[in-house]
């Protein structure tokens, strides 16, 4: 049984997309530790305390070089208007995203995660996320996971509540994860 799935959400804007980046392929107990020395370093996270940040002092967090770079590109796009986070959270999914991912340092799953926990959509769904294909896999009881397409089509059944879905798989593997591990 997997009891209650909190939706995780975060706060819109700039800041809630940078602890996306900071958040990325980490597990969440490192990224918590990260992404608070970088809140003590620079304070507030704005665009202009990241712009005035150097690598050294973003490294020094336990940001990658790469992660850095993201930032700092979201932060030029952000200053210069090319990304307009206020323009993203009243438009539709798909405008959105493509405002999103028109930036370097901002693909497909994070500009939907993006959606889902900042902004409250229902209907995105990262489909390359390789632990919801998992948790899908594991609750089919199939012997492999489904190809990116078949996972895409058998998605578009949850619409329009495809995040959602996508929290539910998430809490059923890590979950899973959690019992592996020998804990609850």
């Amino acid at each position: 049984m997997l009891g209650h799935v909190p939706w995780r959400t975060r706060p819109a804007g700039f800041a809630g997309l940078t602890r996306i980046i900071a958040y990325q392929q980490l597990s969440t107990k490192a990224a918590a530790t990260i992404w608070g020395r970088v809140e003590a370093r620079l304070g507030e996270v704005t665009p202009l305390a990241l712009e005035q940040a150097g690598e050294d002092d973003l490294r020094a967090c336990g940001l990658s070089r790469p992660k850095v770079a993201h930032l700092k590109s979201i932060t030029e796009a952000v200053r210069t208007g090319r990304l307009d986070l206020d323009r993203v959270a009243v438009s539709d999914d798909e405008t959105a995203r493509a405002e999103l991912v028109a930036v370097k340092g901002i693909g497909p799953w994070t500009a939907d995660v993006y959606l889902m926990f900042c902004l409250g959509r229902l209907d995105v769904f990262p489909l390359g996320d390789l632990g919801l294909i998992e948790a899908f896999r594991q609750l089919s009881d199939a012997e492999e996971r489904l190809p990116a397409k078949a996972f895409q089509l058998h998605a578009d059944l949850w619409r329009p509540y495809r995040a959602v879905a996508a929290a539910l798989l998430w809490g059923y593997i890590n979950a899973a994860r959690e019992t592996e591990r020998g804990g609850a």
